[in-house]
């Protein structure tokens, strides 16, 4: 997550009203949310995520900020080794694999990481997006490795070619920690028609928080820029009632500008799955999810004690699998998401 930018997660927000944790009681809401899938692509999904695959892209960044300084903060070698890992497990998974560049300033340019699945309509488009630099001072293995490995270990499992109506699509954004401009250029390159392309776009920014919550963005807030376009609190509500299948309620928060801004600025419906910064558990949290009143949610954000020791590996595969059946639910659909 940005440096400049903090989450109003201890702040009084709507929680989330999906089908309740075991022991809670609470009927589930109706949702406009398209259900989950059946047959092959339930398969796919209900695989959706090991910890051992995980793990081996986080070790994998770990090994790449080890060898480059301590960091993969974009510009630096670590953030080039980073890119040719995503775009090389990513190949060998059978995907197509584009490094498109983007503005980064002083006169340089970077690269993403965009994979599209093959087969299904190129008109049509469900994407899903990490950011893949760190800051400068650390590894970034929850910010946001966490991320990166989710997306990752989803199109493995998903498949290159896994018989969707839509084109499933992962982004990996560079220099996210200065001021979103590898997403921002990904938005910006798009024509009208490309943007109108897109029927969503599902953020993921630091899923492992090791005090960290259950928190999904989109569909609330005082305006567009924190609640997303229309159709957005129906991804985020699919996203929740994932995480209710693994055994959580999540809490619905706004959004606050991180790299979700610029598609959320270009009309398209969009959610983000985060587990919290450096902002502080109330006891509220506390009672409902565990871990310790009045701490922050990473003690290690933006530190150099971000590694692989700082990743709640429960919450990691948690988000995983509602990433992977939340992409999965909207793989299907014949138009973009609309109402919340």
């Amino acid at each position: 997550m940005g440096s400049q930018l903090r989450h109003r997660f201890g702040t009084a927000l709507a929680v989330l009203v999906v089908t309740a944790v075991a022991g809670c009681g609470a009927a589930a809401a109706p949702s406009s949310a398209p259900p989950p899938p059946v047959g092959e692509l339930a398969r796919r999904v209900a695989v959706a995520t090991t910890e051992q695959g995980t793990t081996a892209h986080l070790d994998a960044l770990q090994r790449i900020a080890d060898e480059n300084g301590g960091t993969r903060a974009s510009g630096t070698p670590g953030y080039d080794r980073s890119v040719d890992y995503v775009a090389g497990v990513l190949r060998a998974a059978g995907y197509q694999v584009d490094t498109p560049v983007y503005d980064a300033g002083d006169g340089r340019e970077l690269r993403n990481v965009v994979a599209r699945t093959r087969g299904g309509d190129p008109a049509a488009i469900v994407l899903a997006g990490a950011h893949l630099d760190s800051v400068p001072e650390g590894p970034g293995i929850n910010d946001d490795g966490t991320g990166v490995a989710a997306l990752l270990e989803t199109a493995e499992r998903l498949g290159s070619e896994p018989g969707t109506r839509n084109t499933v699509a992962f982004g990996f954004w560079g220099s996210e920690e200065d001021d979103l401009q590898g997403s921002t250029g990904y938005v910006e390159g798009l024509s009208r028609t490309e943007r109108g392309a897109h029927l969503l776009y599902l953020n993921a920014d630091m899923l492992g928080s090791p005090n960290g919550g259950y928190f999904v963005q989109g569909g609330t807030g005082d305006d567009e820029e924190e609640t997303g376009p229309p159709g957005s609190g129906t991804v985020a509500a699919a996203l929740g009632e994932e995480l209710a299948r693994t055994g959580v309620t999540a809490e619905r928060v706004p959004f606050v500008g991180d790299d979700d801004a610029p598609f959320v600025e270009a009309g398209i419906p969009t959610a983000g799955a985060v587990t919290g910064d450096a902002d502080t558990k109330t006891a509220a949290q506390a009672d409902a999810w565990g871990g310790t009143a009045g701490e922050v949610y990473d003690g290690c954000y933006h530190s150099a004690c971000d590694t692989v020791d700082n990743v709640d590996r429960v919450k990691l595969g948690r988000y995983t699998s509602a990433i992977a059946g939340t992409l999965a639910r909207f793989a299907d659909v014949a138009a973009r998401p609309s109402g919340d």
